[in-house]
């Protein structure tokens, strides 16, 4: 036997999910073991090299908050940062990094070689261990048995994966790498529905062959901030990314090869991301705009490599060369390797519960791709709630679940539980009902707290948060305190066209103009003199409480009204075909998810309030 103990956690993959996963439960003190097919692999960004972004910059900063090392190692492998939407509220807010693919994986390597309690393997697992219902372990494709008392399947798109390039047809879980096999077919035996799903990946190509020139440079921001609340390095320098457009000529060209297409040609049935379409898609939704935006992202610091964001495509290899040739900068661009579209298993995650364990098998936990989503943040989120879950149960401790009111990550695994998804979920401001609470400024604040007390987060992001809180409460303070006569506060307010005052006003009074800011009061002395006794973080959360004041308590009164909902139970297997007055949709609907709370059965889709009121007054409430 090459193993003979048995580990709390087997953590299957080691991509964005896989990596959380492990980290999480090794951390919290679990004997865990990660298997991954390619050990040169761990880490690796398959699609574009970038974390955050919409929505999912809240995620990264999450799952820093809470001790994961998503944040972590995208800071250390940054080479340009920008916070996106910077016009807009901060509840819009986005942080997003370029990095170099390369130091990215390195660095999770790193990490998780650092990490106590973790032991590595390399093959393929191609069935898993169940007994009475519950998992005992996993089996290789050597056919070596490994024991472990509950198992995360991070399999990302490597079951049953399947590449497709024009006509061509490849088996496998990313190019040049095989797929995997064998766990589908086990899992469908035993109940569990699947299903397909479709993603692709852009043409990479030659930097050295582009002409920038051509090009409109996105340089990143003048004052580089970062995803981690601990002390990561800051970009002192940072590479442009370029943007071009596509132009009818292109169009047609793509146009040419439709008849190969797998996507138009009925040889790919499953659905592809809706927010994240191949070129041919868009061209083909989109019939009447002329132009695409194309954005030119170099791969790293030493790389010629570049990655040609917003051309995914599956159509044949020369038919995107000469397609490509036609878009400003890129007339002598040569490939490194063509785009294509891949296809994969997934298990609809209305099969698991709210910690991602699934219903049917006691101690097997899926997260990332398998569970239908798309994007590394929201796998890794995922990874890292799997891996404290399992850690938890494994050690009879209670679960650990994010609630829609505390986290993106907790609006996610809601999401994909209670409404399922049909097509590979991409995570949005807009899902969250609480956007004004979950901002990710204030990720830190909402969450580190909650993992501290789990044993994740160490006493030093405790303490950063705590300082912080502290600091900029008394900041907040002092503005709110502090008058400013009109002769001191006019010019300022009529340099930026806002009305000036005849009485004196309170410093925060003024902050809550629109065209004002902390850092434009900072033209009186004294002001400026206080104000840089903090650092950023400080004053930004100062800034954001006293601006948005009003809204912020709006938003937490809504989250009071519904948590009444969320606490009202329904009892386990509960069954809903003996109400008569519940619609058809309804029964089936809640028979099939099993819903803990009144709140989570009104978010199912098919249940009307009206059902909801049945079921308030079958419960006697």
């Amino acid at each position: 036997m090459l193993f003979n103990e048995t580990y709390d956690v087997i953590v299957v993959g080691a991509g964005h999910a896989g990596c959380e996963a492990a980290a999480a439960a090794a951390n919290l003190g679990s004997k865990t073991m990660l298997i991954t097919m390619n050990m040169q692999t761990i880490g690796q960004m398959s699609c574009n090299p970038a974390m955050g972004g919409i929505a999912k910059g809240q995620i990264v900063r999450e799952i820093d908050a809470m001790g994961g090392f998503s944040g972590i190692v995208a800071d250390k492998s940054a080479i340009q940062f920008k916070m996106l939407n910077l016009s807009k509220g901060p509840a819009m807010w986005s942080p997003r990094t370029q990095n170099d693919r390369m130091k990215f994986a390195e660095e999770w390597r790193y990490v998780l070689e650092n990490t106590p309690n973790l032991d590595f393997f390399q093959d393929m697992v191609k069935s898993l261990i169940i007994n009475n219902g519950k998992v005992e372990g996993v089996i290789t494709s050597l056919g070596i048995e490994i024991k472990g008392k509950s198992v995360v399947l991070t399999n990302g798109t490597f079951l049953n994966g399947l590449i497709h390039v024009g006509d061509k047809q490849l088996g496998g879980g990313r190019m040049g790498e095989p797929k995997a096999y064998g766990i589908t077919e086990q899992l469908v035996e035993l109940g569990f529905e699947a299903g397909r799903m479709k993603t692709g990946t852009p043409v990479r190509v030659d930097g050295r062959s582009l002409d920038y020139s051509k090009m409109e440079e996105q340089a990143g921001d003048k004052n580089p901030q970062k995803f981690s609340y601990l002390d990561t390095p800051k970009l002192k320098k940072q590479r442009s990314c370029y943007i071009t457009y596509t132009n009818e000529t292109v169009h047609e060209i793509l146009r040419t090869g439709f008849d190969k297409s797998p996507m138009f040609n009925g040889t790919i049935q499953s659905i592809g991301p809706r927010y994240c379409p191949s070129i041919e898609d868009k061209i083909n939704r989109f019939a009447e705009r002329n132009r695409h935006q194309l954005f030119a992202e170099p791969e790293g610091w030493n790389t010629v490599e570049v990655y040609v964001n917003g051309f995914s495509s599956s159509l044949p290899e020369d038919v995107q060369l000469k397609a490509l040739h036609h878009v400003p900068g890129f007339e002598k661009a040569k490939i490194f390797r063509p785009g294509y579209a891949i296809e994969y298993d997934y298990f609809p995650p209305t099969q698991l519960k709210h910690t991602l364990e699934t219903k049917l098998i006691e101690n097997l936990y899926f997260a990332g791709q398998i569970n239908g989503t798309t994007g590394y943040e929201e796998a890794a989120g995922q990874g890292l709630m799997a891996g404290i879950n399992a850690h938890n149960k494994v050690h009879e401790k209670d679960e650990f679940i994010l609630s829609r009111d505390e986290a993106y990550i907790g609006v996610l695994i809601d999401d994909l539980i209670t409404k399922g998804t049909e097509e590979p979920y991409r995570m949005f401001t807009s899902r969250a009902e609480y956007r004004l609470l979950l901002r990710q400024d204030n990720a830190d604040i909402r969450l580190t707290e909650k993992a501290y007390n789990l044993g994740l987060a160490k006493e030093e992001r405790l303490k950063n948060m705590e300082e912080k809180v502290a600091k900029s409460s008394e900041l907040e303070e002092f503005l709110r305190e502090t008058s400013l006569k009109p002769g001191i506060i006019n010019p300022i307010l009529e340099a930026n066209e806002s009305s000036p005052v005849d009485q004196a006003y309170r410093a925060a009074q003024i902050l809550t103009r629109p065209n004002l800011s902390l850092e434009k009061l900072t033209a009186i002395d004294f002001i400026k003199e206080k104000v840089e006794q903090y650092n950023e973080e400080q004053k930004e959360q100062a800034e954001i409480n006293i601006k948005y004041k009003g809204y912020i308590e709006k938003e937490r009164d809504n989250v009071a009204k519904l948590q009444r909902l969320e606490t009202i139970r329904i009892p386990e297997d509960f069954d809903y075909s003996k109400i008569s007055s519940l619609s058809a949709e309804a029964k089936q609907k809640l028979n099939k998810i099993q819903p803990k709370t009144i709140a989570q059965a009104g978010r199912i889709s098919g249940v009307s309030p009206a059902d909801i009121n049945v079921l308030l007054i079958y419960l006697g409430r």
